[in-house]
């Protein structure tokens, strides 16, 4: 009994850091409610607009903020760093922040580990369910790590699918006379994928003050894709060296369209292969049943299996 008391304090625990962590620090809550006054009466005085407040604001938030402070603490830095640059791999920067990651792996870790605690222990009175509960805790922990991995594979796939087209546009766009600044922000106008969006936070990262070298260098560190790694490269070393901004990206479009062809037959190539355990598993097993059952009817009608 004791046991389940402190898992269900935990997940408590857990869901509240989980809240807390995933509020916005520069919201004010009482400047919101002041706002929402401004065209009313307002109130007597600031301790009744506090009180107007939600529970949560007033109370579960605060908490949460300091729970997450203390998470942050105890959380080493660089694993901190590491856990932001994949979050901005995934293109998740702006809606999720390391804290917030961490504490979906506690809650996840927390979460399963009960289930699996109900089920094998509460339940079926497994004796092996001490094992179960510890596998579902580990599925729990590692759960978030494999979500936000796929999240990273899908983008990186679209950006390296939009990439040859992106740059026949910028060829086309510089031909026609823009620059290489205008022919990004055509990019951006046209299109609604991971690629344009890049480009245009370069371009607002240029707008800003920081120099076109390091905006790029910085997209290419935020997408870790070895086409957008070369490119950004070639695209630097013209700009430094005043080669033809033309010249670079006709040269760099040849190429990503080659590099997509072979991608193309290396995947057509792997098919066979792929189609085979779909086609021994489930294709052979139904054409025998349909070739054969037949057959097999008719022998045991007749009784020649017994007589053999």
């Amino acid at each position: 009994m004791i046991g389940i008391l402190v898992i269900v304090v935990l997940v408590v625990v857990a869901g509240l850091v989980y809240v807390g962590m995933r509020d916005d620090r520069n919201r004010d809550p009482l400047q919101e409610r002041l706002a929402q006054f401004g065209e009313r009466e307002l109130p007597e005085s600031l301790e009744e607009i506090e009180l107007s407040l939600p529970f949560k604001d007033r109370v579960l938030l605060p908490m949460m903020r300091r729970l997450a402070d203390v998470v942050v603490r105890f959380t080493p830095e660089k694993q901190l760093e590491e856990t932001r640059h994949q979050i901005e791999l995934a293109g998740l920067a702006g809606s999720m922040e390391p804290t917030t990651f961490f504490a979906m792996r506690i809650g996840a870790t927390i979460g399963l580990g009960l289930a699996a605690f109900m089920v094998f222990f509460v339940l079926s009175k497994n004796s092996n369910a001490i094992f179960y509960v510890i596998g579902g805790a580990v599925l729990g922990y590692y759960f978030p790590v494999l979500w936000l991995k796929s999240k990273i594979s899908r983008r990186q796939d679209n950006i390296v699918r939009a990439l040859p087209d992106a740059l026949d546009l910028l060829t086309i766009c510089v031909e026609a006379g823009l620059g290489f600044d205008q022919a990004m922000g055509k990019v951006y106008e046209k299109w609604d994928n991971d690629l344009a969006v890049a480009f245009g936070r370069v371009l607002r990262e240029i707008q800003l003050g920081k120099m076109r070298r390091e905006a790029l260098r910085d997209m290419a560190d935020r997408m870790d894709v070895p086409d957008v790694t070369a490119f950004t490269a070639a695209v630097i070393q013209a700009d430094q060296l005043g080669v033809s901004m033309t010249k670079i990206l006709r040269v760099q479009s040849d190429q990503m369209r080659v590099k997509r062809r072979q991608r193309a037959q290396e995947k057509a190539h792997q098919a066979p292969v792929k189609m085979m355990i779909p086609m021994v598993l489930l294709i052979f097993p139904s054409l025998w049943i349909v070739l054969l059952g037949p057959a097999l009817v008719f022998l045991l009608g007749s009784g020649a299996l017994g007589m053999v």
